[in-house]
C-alpha cells in the first residue's frame, strides 16, 4: 500500500496569518497529486488552542495561527473535500500520532509521500519522525507540491531531508 500524507494545508498556512503567494500557489498541485495519487491519503492540521501565545511556539512565533475551531484552522475547502480519512490533528511541528497510526496499519505500506505546508518546519518533522519510526519504508516528499516559510528555507529543508535518505521528487 502507499500512503500519501497532506501536511496542514490549512487557510492560515495558505492565505492567512503566515499564508505565502508560494503556499497559494502549490494549491491546485496537492489538489491533483491527491485526485491522481492511488493509495491511502491522510491529512494532518496544526492544531492550537487559545492559549498559544503563552505556548514555547507562540512565544517563538508570536502569531496566532491554526486557533481550534477557527476558519483559519480549517484544511482548504478543495483539498478537505478529497480527503475521506480522519484528518489528524497535532499540537506540534511533527506527530507521533500519525507514525504510530501508520505502524499499526495491518496492510504493508510500500511508501510515504509528503505534500504541504511548510517544508521547512512541519513537513520536514513528519518526514524525520517517520523515518525514525519506519526506516526501511522508503519516504519521497513532492518539493512541487510544497512551500517553505521562505523560497530559501524551502530549499535548505530539502537538502537536509536528502541527506536524511528522504527522496525528493521534483
Amino acid at each position: 500500500m502507499n500512503v500519501l500524507i497532506v501536511i496542514d494545508m490549512q487557510n492560515d498556512f495558505i492565505d492567512g496569518a503566515l499564508g505565502t503567494k508560494e503556499a497559494e500557489a502549490i494549491v491546485p498541485r496537492v489538489v491533483e497529486k491527491i485526485r491522481n495519487f492511488d493509495g491511502m491519503v491522510l491529512a494532518t492540521r496544526d492544531t492550537h488552542e487559545a492559549d498559544y501565545l503563552q505556548t514555547q511556539e507562540g512565544k517563538n512565533l508570536p502569531v496566532e495561527h491554526c486557533i481550534r475551531g477557527t476558519n483559519g484552522w480549517e484544511l482548504r475547502p478543495e483539498i478537505q473535500e478529497l480527503i475521506s480519512a480522519e484528518v489528524m490533528d497535532k499540537p506540534t511541528f511533527g506527530s507521533r500520532k500519525l507514525a504510530e497510526f501508520l505502524k499499526k496499519q495491518e496492510t504493508e505500506i510500500d511508501s510515504i509521500t509528503l505534500a504541504g505546508l511548510c517544508t521547512d518546519i512541519c513537513v520536514i518533522s513528519n518526514a524525520m519522525v517517520l523515518k525514525a519510526f519506519m526506516p526501511e519504508i522508503p519516504i519521497t516528499v513532492d518539493a512541487s507540491c510544497c512551500a517553505g516559510v521562505t523560497p530559501e528555507s524551502h530549499e535548505r529543508a530539502l537538502e537536509a531531508m536528502k541527506v536524511c535518505q528522504i527522496q525528493i521528487e521534483e
